[in-house]
């Protein structure tokens, strides 16, 4: 027998490291002194009482576990949303193009995020949106919560009074799927647009209305600037001059002297003194490291 309030008080204290339990004085445990504590695990009751029950339910349990590390599949998860073994494999891609595009712009975004919204169109709006949903908010809110993930993310969300909307509509570009993500910042909103092609990589398609096509790296950099000539030679010798090596350029504008963009993929990760002479460079509105 344990004393549910004694122990949250020992282990707040630090008397006691952590504890675990599946079942509880008061069943269903709706609210628990043990509740909420870091270093407190609870799970269900499954309420296994005989011995053919409990072998039963460990061979689910470890069927399930197969099922997910060797398929995908999750099934019967407390807190994440069911994906069949069918449908792990074309779900699996946009789950990793949402999270990317949600980072991208969690990482452009200083203010803080008063809504997400998750606009699918073409075939990927059949899928189970679910997961690709809960990559896309924890890509935007790790950044400033580094402790986010797909399980919670959703949560979180919700408790911090961030609007999330999903919608879902027919193709309307040339693209089979296209992902838009909208962040409604206190400052402005920021979108962009991503699809995946026919070798599963996820990849950019739009930003700010610009119209780009790039992969993701592990670092990149990515520069708002003036559509003037010169540019590009100015920005290409500061990085040669550093010695950082180009792996992918990828360049878009709204109009001819308008507003350009550029997204380029590096080897390493961009330097403080290198990212201030870059903004030294006239043409330049805004330039910003990113790590994926």
């Amino acid at each position: 027998m344990v004393d549910e309030a004694a122990l949250a008080a020992l282990i707040k204290s630090g008397h006691v490291a952590g504890a675990a339990f599946d079942v509880f004085s008061v069943e269903p445990a709706e609210s628990n002194p043990l509740f909420g504590l870091d270093n407190v695990v609870c799970t269900p009751h499954l309420g296994a009482a005989t011995n053919e029950a409990q072998e039963n339910v460990a061979l689910q349990v470890a069927e399930q576990m197969s099922d997910y590390l060797l398929k995908g599949a999750i099934t019967n998860a407390v807190n994440f949303p069911s994906i069949t073994a069918e449908e792990a494999p074309r779900v699996k891609p946009f789950v990793d193009l949402a999270e990317k595009l949600g980072s991208f712009l969690g990482q452009l975004t200083e203010a803080p995020v008063k809504g997400i919204r998750i606009e699918y169109e073409g075939a990927v709006a059949s899928l189970n949106l679910k997961a690709i949903s809960a990559a896309a908010i924890t890509g935007v809110l790790r950044p400033f919560l580094p402790e986010i993930n797909m399980v919670n993310s959703a949560m979180v969300a919700k408790e911090k009074g961030i609007v999330v909307e999903e919608l879902t509509r027919e193709a309307a570009s040339n693209l089979e799927s296209r992902i838009k993500i909208v962040v409604d910042a206190e400052d402005m909103p920021r979108h962009a647009a991503g699809t995946v092609f026919q070798d599963g990589k996820p990849r950019i398609v739009e930003i700010r209305d610009i119209q780009v096509d790039a992969e993701f790296a592990p670092h990149m950099l990515y520069v708002r600037n003036a559509d003037k000539a010169g540019f590009i030679g100015q920005f290409g010798s500061l990085l040669g001059a550093a010695g950082v090596n180009v792996a992918t350029f990828s360049l878009g504008r709204d109009k001819p002297g308008g507003d350009a963009i550029c997204y380029v993929a590096v080897d390493e990760a961009i330097s403080d003194a290198l990212l201030d002479q870059i903004h030294e460079i006239p043409m330049v509105k805004r330039a910003r490291r990113l790590k994926f």
